[in-house]
């Protein structure tokens, strides 16, 4: 510790605290103007000016570490005439253009110049006028105006990890750019422009839209991703104008594209707007009255004749915890039967059961904050840009901050490579034997976290006695890496204080998950990463409320609380083969595309033998076209309610506005047509809802503000570690014949299931489909960058643009799963995320 003294008060800080966060320890508030706490300090200004006694120059707070006994002033006559001369001969190269700047009224800059009463400056210069970028999507940039504070270069550099602007040129020509001066190519999270002080950086969706004050701010939770960043709608007139987040949040302010441009889906002209109802083979419009009566009667009728268990629904991580809660109930209660599930059938809730199973997980073990000093960090089976953006930017920081060790295994090269210490790039399907060779490799190596083992785990001898019949030769060839490499990457995740192991899509839906990810569950085991104060074992999802859905009961296997049910009911594809064999009459669809899902030929088929289709959503959809009845629902930024993040977090939604047209929020709507099945009178209400399965949840027992509140509340589930540990033990693995091309389907980090494609921002920098092609294999095939591709498995066939890339390895292509029109889903089957396929020039 170092001790010094500021303005009179002696202040104790840690060896390394600059001066600036010294002071802040004491409440003695420094103005700066370059500095941003999520940042390294660059020390550009020179706003935060102070004098150290002994130091004949004054000092920037910003970057100069304390010293033992230093004296330091803060406020003083010769500070404030430095300050003010800074700013004045810093609005020499800065045009006086607020009333058309952008950043009017919210500018740093502007507070700088109030705050130091900085009215006028007495200085000239012959400026040159900067091209202004108005060809970057989402981001325009004006260099006239800018300070070069650097922020926005760091922000991009050390949290988002794009590297896509720098300073660039010296001398009076200096500015911010990309580096080889073409159009903005990253992101396009808009973090950057988060953090400029100045109306340099801004959001074309939001220029002119009016002046910060005119807008409602309302606090709220990203609904995209599983990450649940914290955010503020800014809105006005119905309407949400733009999307931004506070750097105090537990996400410390920062986005991705989906999160701060994603909102202008709910704009879209898709919107469902007014109830529908199918009659004379179209659909027309209808009040909620007669809808509602035709969805009651028609469920009445099939359940009479047909019984309970001919109906069937489907759940949504769209939707809150409260009105999946209320749909379950709705499914179970009001109709009587267990037939429900969700798209979480594809992945997470199988392996959510074996994390439950095996150590006592219903989601983390920790929240992703801990992420950040863990000392090694294993990514696994996920590209995290594409499913959980925030997850990400924790990783960053624990690698480029503070210097974590950090192994990325995944099929493709994705963007965390630039920050491994060891890269696994995979075979397809040949997960096991990658995490059987890691595990080999830390037990031959004597690297396994032996105080955690021994207090923890009750049978290591067994895993270790299952392994030695494995040579780490052939387990390394049939994953595809070298034995080296896996020894390397043992050493890097062993024998640190805490290591955190995330995984995600690849893994989840890889065939044989379950064996698999009980496989990765012994290796977390092996390494003791659970229970620590950091790291963690931390599953990824895509979707906002995947883990809501399922710790409320909406799905076949458990009811709220994950306690068991009477008699299971059918999960997804069970209910697709009940509608195909004519047993399963109605289906009840909430927040959902049935059509984009995988395998969906064979879905659209079985959709229109239904008697009954009622689909509530917000979005049309070809679903939505082929239901009997059609219910217009509420987007999130549209309704009350909370949300369950994958590590456990509950959250509150704030309404920022009111939904479009004649549409309801979900739970209205589930609530009305409850009551007209059971004649019964409850209005249901979120808060009470939130009230009941809490009732019925020991997971969400801690108490929660009252949900009409505006403010975000966070509550953290209760996690305690299972006692009698044990590890699975290791699975002989056999290489499999592999197909001379497999097609992985998974997300992008441009969009977020298929929300994001009616949003034109998102649209704007990712417009269509593509088919990923290693550049050997587009040789071979004969196709070039951009050319027609076609691509066919034994569930169909598509054509897209060819893309031709070096971050797979042959034989392996990748298409992204959101645009309809390519419905890359289409040729997967079942739950299996990657499927064989030829390949031929279209």
């Amino acid at each position: 510790m170092v001790n010094l003294i500021i303005d009179g008060k002696n202040v104790t800080v840690a060896k390394g605290a600059t001066i600036l966060e010294a002071a802040a320890t004491v409440g003695i508030k420094i103005p700066t103007l370059c500095w941003l706490q999520k940042v390294s300090p660059t020390g550009a200004c020179r706003v935060c000016a102070v004098e150290v006694e002994g130091v004949e120059r004054t000092m920037t707070a910003c970057n100069t570490p304390v010293k033992e006994g230093i004296n330091v002033t803060t406020q003083s006559e010769r500070l404030s005439a430095i300050r003010r001369k800074v700013m004045e001969l810093m609005l020499v190269n800065h045009p006086l253009d607020c009333p058309v700047c952008d950043a009017g009224g919210e500018c740093d800059l502007q507070d700088a110049c109030y705050g130091l009463d900085v009215a006028k400056q007495e200085y000239s210069a012959l400026l040159e006028r900067r091209k202004i970028r108005y060809d970057w999507p989402l981001i325009e940039s004006d260099p006239n105006r800018c300070i070069l504070c650097e922020k926005c270069v760091k922000v991009d550099h050390e949290i988002v990890g794009c590297d896509a602007i720098a300073v660039v040129n010296r001398g009076e020509a200096t500015i911010i750019d990309t580096v080889d001066g073409k159009p903005l190519n990253c992101e396009f999270c808009g973090n950057c422009v988060a953090a400029c002080p100045t109306g340099t950086l801004i959001s074309k969706p939001f220029k002119f839209r009016g002046r910060p004050w005119s807008f409602n701010v309302t606090k709220s939770v990203c609904a995209f991703c599983s990450n649940g960043c914290q955010i503020e709608y800014h809105s006005r007139n119905g309407r949400v104008a733009r999307v931004t987040s506070d750097d105090s949040t537990f996400n410390n302010g920062n986005l991705c594209i989906n999160g701060r441009f994603g909102y202008s889906y709910l704009n879209s002209a898709d919107r469902l707007t007014v109830p529908l109802v199918a009659e004379g083979g179209r659909q027309i419009a209808a009040d909620w009255n007669r809808a509602m009566a035709f969805a009651a009667e028609k469920l009445q009728a099939i359940i009479k004749t047909s019984g309970a268990d001919a109906v069937a629904g489907i759940a949504s991580p769209r939707v809150t915890n409260e009105e999946n809660f209320l749909f379950q109930k709705f499914i179970r209660t009001a109709v009587g039967t267990s037939n429900i599930d969700s798209e979480a059938r594809f992945g997470y809730a199988a392996a959510q059961s074996v994390l439950r199973e095996k150590l006592g997980l219903t989601g983390a073990s920790a929240t992703i904050d801990k992420i950040d000093n863990a000392g090694a960090v294993l990514v696994f089976g996920s590209d995290l840009n594409a499913e959980a953006t925030g997850a990400e930017y924790r990783v960053i920081k624990a690698a480029f901050k503070n210097d974590a060790k950090l192994v990325v295994a995944n099929m493709r090269r994705v963007k965390l490579r630039k920050y491994a210490n060891s890269m696994l790039q995979y075979r397809p399907d040949s997960e096991l034997a990658l995490i059987n060779g890691l595990m080999k490799a830390i037990i031959d190596g004597g690297l396994e976290d032996k105080g955690f083992v021994q207090g923890k785990v009750a049978n290591f001898e067994a895993l270790k006695s299952s392994l030695a019949s494995l040579s780490l030769s052939e387990l390394a060839a049939a994953a595809g890496v070298g034995e080296g490499e896996l020894r390397e990457a043992a050493a890097l995740i062993c024998g640190k204080k805490s290591v955190a192991i995330l995984f995600g899509a690849d893994l989840m839906r890889s065939k044989g998950a379950a064996e698999k990810v009980a496989a990765l569950a012994d290796l977390a085991l092996l390494v003791g990463c659970i229970g620590k104060e950091t790291g963690g074992l931390f599953p990824v999802d895509a979707k906002n409320n995947t883990q809501g859905m399922l710790d409320v009961g909406a799905a076949p296997t458990h009811l709220p609380g994950y306690q068991p049910p009477t008699a299971k009911g059918k999960d997804f594809w069970q209910i697709l083969d009940g509608i195909e064999q004519g047993i399963i009459k109605a289906l009840y669809v909430i927040g959902s595309d049935l059509t984009t899902y995988p395998d969906n030929n064979r879905i659209k088929k079985a959709l229109a033998k239904l008697e009954l289709l009622i689909v509530q959503d917000v979005l049309a959809s070809e679903t939505s076209a082929m239901a009997h009845v059609v219910f217009p629902a509420s987007a999130a930024a549209e309704k009350s309610g909370s949300f369950t993040t994958t590590d456990n977090r509950l959250q509150l939604l704030g309404k920022a506005v009111d939904a479009t047209g004649d549409a309801r929020e979900d739970w209205d709507i589930i609530g009305e047509l409850y009551n007209r099945l059971t004649h019964a009178g409850h209005a249901h209400l979120p808060a009470e809802l939130l009230e009941e399965f809490k009732s019925l949840t020991p997971l969400y027992a801690k108490e929660v503000p009252a949900i009409e509140g505006r403010g975000i509340a966070i509550n953290t589930k209760a996690f305690e570690l299972k006692q009698n540990l044990a590890f699975s033990g290791a699975v002989s693995y056999k290489s499999a014949a592999q197909s001379q091309f497999n097609l992985l389907v998974g997300p992008i980090g441009y969009h977020n299931g298929t929300t994001t494609t009616r949003s034109e921002n998102n649209l704007s920098v990712s417009a269509e489909g593509y088919i990923e092609i290693f550049a050997g294999d587009a040789a071979k095939v004969g196709v070039a960058d951009g050319a027609a591709l076609k691509i066919s498995s034994p569930a169909g066939t598509i054509t897209g643009k060819a893309k031709v890339s070096d971050k797979l390895q042959a034989g392996l292509l990748f298409a992204p799963s959101h645009f309809r029109d390519l419905n890359a889903n289409s040729l997967l089957q079942g739950s299996v995320n990657i499927v064989g396929v030829t390949v031929e020039k279209a």
